[in-house]
């Protein structure tokens, strides 16, 4: 049976500025953010950070990353959250966090 588990790399970056205020609203995320993740396909969901220039490298499995993506775009939480986490990002004005991902291609994986 062939795997259909999608893993997914992108790329975000944070204001350099504002690093230390973007780890602390990650020290408690949203029960209900965390619930609408998880429904929306999101499995194996991590977050890591460069912090010396604010690189955040995002790691998910989903069976289908677009579906997932548009999935939490529908929640009215993710709403609130992409609006919280605004401030922090490097990103255009007015600009949600989750529109400016930069999904890296896969060209190598060992199981």
């Amino acid at each position: 049976m062939p795997d259909t588990l999608e893993r997914v790399c992108f790329l975000l970056t944070l204001r350099p500025d504002r690093v230390d205020d973007y780890l602390a609203a990650h020290a408690t995320v949203w029960p209900e953010m965390l619930d609408a993740l998880r429904q929306a396909g999101w499995s194996n969901y991590s977050l890591f950070l460069r912090p010396e220039d604010g690189l955040v490298v995002g790691y998910l499995e989903t069976d289908d990353f677009e579906r997932a993506v548009s999935a939490m775009a529908s929640t009215e939480v993710n709403a609130r959250w992409q609006r919280s986490m605004a401030e922090y990002f490097q990103a255009p004005a007015g600009a949600r966090p989750d529109t400016s991902m930069r999904r890296l291609t896969e060209y190598f994986h060992l199981d």
